[in-house]
């Protein structure tokens, strides 16, 4: 076992008392940070197939014919379990090349008493997992080729929706699993469109869905839907709000709310909002789709300060002058950590005579793709059955849910859901805590390396108004008030952000990813000075 010495450093960068490590972990450097190398297989909970309340278990069972010549036998029901981790152990996730055991998936595996029949269940994430029907053919295949084994009946579930957020929801929103805002920050682009039918999209693929439409000055679900009861309804005992509801999908806007569009002040707007979208019972939720409103102005800033958005969509036309509108926009949800993972280019283009014609010109969407580095781009033709299917009150999804605009929309909730598990997995394994080495481990969201910062430095370096006076910036807490050996009891994420770090002495420090990366800096900077040294 090697100690490793730091240099000394300045207060906000204290030489911390010694990590010591085992053999096997990665050596740190000055005994505060350390750079790691992360395997591209990172350990994950994946995304996941079936909503207990539609398809809460399928059941599918597989009898294997006997093998010809002598079969191979277990002793015990924990040896055959250890035979069939290691079979369901081959089946990959696609999206993050870990497999569905170390992902934990599998779930109450069971053993008959003959030692010939298998049961277990594969619990996953995503209800709309766009594979799931695959995982269970390969669970089933996998099991049944044991040479013992004669039944199998594997059990397909998904987890209890939940935000991954560390602080307090307001309790409406507490058991929604992924919130996306779908965005253009301009009027007349077909955000309403595209948030709609994304919905029903997802809902199409097996997930509880909500839509929330957040445009009080214009109100489009009221048209674009049509629910049979179009008023919404206040619990009496609760005081919440009652979602209507159309084809499955709940569904919350003030044209609902029997005012029609409002004629208010911005504070007043923000306080509807906030209202509507709190104080209303959602239930559990897998996706809530928000329809925002154009511009960035307040309604926007305060739907990012009140729910954890989890994705963005961003929707814009081919013209430039959508581009300009749209790039403050993704600006916008770059400064508020929420990432956008998906662009819409709507009314691309339409075919006549054989041919297909660009009305609008070409390049809006591309040049957001490439100025900005989101991942995936989406093309919406020019179609009049889309466009009615708006003032119908029948989404285009629902209409013809096998025409071209339906395989589009498919696309992009695969698109969406295969994005939300990958940000809901770096965020919940984005910081640790290692008590083998004493360290806590720190991989920021689309960040290749790992770096390691001890507990103390951390707690040392907290920047709140507890830890550092608001008006003078002197620092409240000194280096002595926080013992060498501190060792944080919870770490919870905070949306796409930051974590909470609750320490023993019962201060909930928040620790912004940005403040940890500027500390590991700051920590590594007189090192590069004075480099350390290693000591057996």
């Amino acid at each position: 076992m090697r100690t490793f010495h730091a240099a000394s450093a300045s207060f906000l960068a204290p030489p911390a008392p010694h990590l010591h490590l085992p053999p096997v972990a990665p050596a740190l450097r000055g005994g505060l940070s350390a750079k790691v190398p992360v395997p591209a297989a990172v350990a994950s909970r994946s995304r996941s197939c079936f909503p207990p309340s539609r398809r809460a278990s399928r059941r599918r069972r597989c009898s294997r014919a006997a093998s010809s010549g002598a079969a191979a036998t277990v002793t015990s029901a924990d040896d055959a379990k250890k035979d069939v981790l290691i079979a369901l152990s081959q089946i990959i996730d696609p999206d993050f090349g870990t497999d569905i055991v170390s992902c934990g998936f599998v779930k109450d595996l069971e053993i008959s008493d003959a030692l010939d029949k298998v049961s277990f269940r594969l619990e996953l994430t995503t209800p709309a997992c766009p594979i799931k029907d695959e995982f269970e053919q390969k669970a089933n295949e996998v099991v049944a080729a044991l040479p013992w084994v004669k039944k199998v009946e594997v059990t397909m579930s998904a987890q209890t929706a939940q935000p991954v957020y560390g602080g307090e929801l307001p309790e409406g929103l507490q058991k929604i699993s992924n919130i996306i805002a779908v965005s253009s920050c301009k009027g007349g682009v077909g955000k309403s469109t595209v948030a709609v039918n994304l919905a029903y999209t997802l809902a199409g693929m097996g997930a509880r869905v909500g839509i929330f439409d957040a445009d009080v000055f214009g109100p489009s679900l009221p048209t674009m839907v049509s629910p049979e009861n179009r008023l919404l309804v206040m619990n009496p005992e609760s005081r919440a709000i009652l979602p209507t509801e159309y084809l499955g999908v709940k569904m919350v806007s003030f044209g609902f709310a029997g005012q029609g569009r409002a004629i208010m002040r911005g504070p007043m707007v923000s306080g509807v909002i906030n209202q509507l979208l709190t104080t209303t019972d959602w239930g559990e939720l897998d996706y809530l789709v928000i329809d925002m409103p154009p511009g960035t102005g307040d309604i926007h800033l305060t739907l990012c300060q009140v729910a954890p958005l989890t994705a963005a969509v961003i929707v814009t036309t081919p013209q430039k002058l959508a581009f300009i509108d749209v790039a403050k926009g993704v600006r916008m949800f770059s400064k508020l950590k929420v990432p956008c993972v998906a662009v819409v280019e709507n009314m691309c283009y339409f075919d006549a005579d054989g041919k297909r014609y660009y009305p609008f010109g070409q390049g809006s969407g591309t040049q957001v793709v490439q100025q900005f580095g989101i991942p995936h781009l989406f093309d919406l033709p020019i179609r009049p059955t889309l466009s009615a299917s708006g003032d119908t009150g029948i989404p285009e999804v629902v209409a013809d849910p096998q025409g071209d605009v339906a395989k589009t929309f498919q696309n992009l909730g695969v698109c969406v859901v295969q994005q939300c598990a990958k940000i809901r997995q770096q965020v919940s394994t984005a910081v640790s805590y290692d008590r083998s080495i004493r360290a806590i481990r720190v991989k920021v969201p689309d960040s290749d390396e790992e770096f390691l910062l001890h507990p103390a430095t951390v707690r040392r370096n907290d920047r709140s108004a507890q830890s550092v006076d608001e008006w003078t910036g002197e620092q409240k807490i000194q280096y002595s008030d926080v013992p060498d050996d501190i060792e944080p009891e919870e770490i919870r994420p905070m949306g796409n952000y930051a974590v909470s770090i609750t320490w023993p002495d019962g201060f909930s420090q928040i620790a912004p990813y940005d403040q940890l990366e500027m500390l590991e800096r700051l920590v590594d900077a007189p090192r590069a000075a004075t480099p350390a040294v290693a000591s057996s």
